[in-house]
């Protein structure tokens, strides 16, 4: 039974391809956090609004992280697929997936109070966007690691 249990794990294609959705999670959580500060900046500041849009830019590349490992995972796949690629294949989607969505929760976070904040006082915004790129570092090391997994 144990033998029949890790086949069937083995072969949960949906599991292993799905991980990294969650990713597109935090992708969405960003953008719309990021979009609500960016709404309620332009009341006051219409003129930043272009400036402003970086957060929703920068919670959309977290989406693409998911897209290319998500590709490779697929590419991959065939009938003779042993437990361990699907362990590799299955850490890979989960480590970009969790990353991806602790970054859109980052990036929605700071770009909310950023662009607020930039509204009443434009010199926090180099300090915003500094916030925003260690934010969006979290999403590139899951991609990192997911790349020397879907590798092995």
């Amino acid at each position: 039974m144990g033998t029949e249990f890790l086949e069937c794990l083995a072969m949960a294609v949906p599991l292993r391809a799905t991980s990294s959705s969650w990713l597109a999670l935090g992708a969405a959580y960003g953008t719309a956090k990021s979009g609500t500060g960016i709404a309620a900046m332009s009341v006051m500041r219409p003129e930043l609004i272009m400036k402003s849009i970086i957060p929703v830019v920068m919670a959309g590349i977290i989406a693409i992280y998911g897209l290319v490992v998500a590709v490779l995972i697929a590419n991959s796949l065939n009938d003779g697929i042993s437990l361990y690629r699907s362990f590799l294949q299955l850490g890979a989607g989960l480590s970009v997936g969790l990353s991806g969505l602790a970054a859109g929760f980052a990036i929605g976070i700071v770009g909310d109070a950023g662009v607020r904040g930039t509204a009443q006082q434009p010199r926090l915004f180099v300090g915003m966007i500094l916030i925003l790129i260690f934010a969006e570092v979290l999403g590139l090391y899951g991609l990192i690691v997911a790349l020397i997994l879907s590798t092995k």
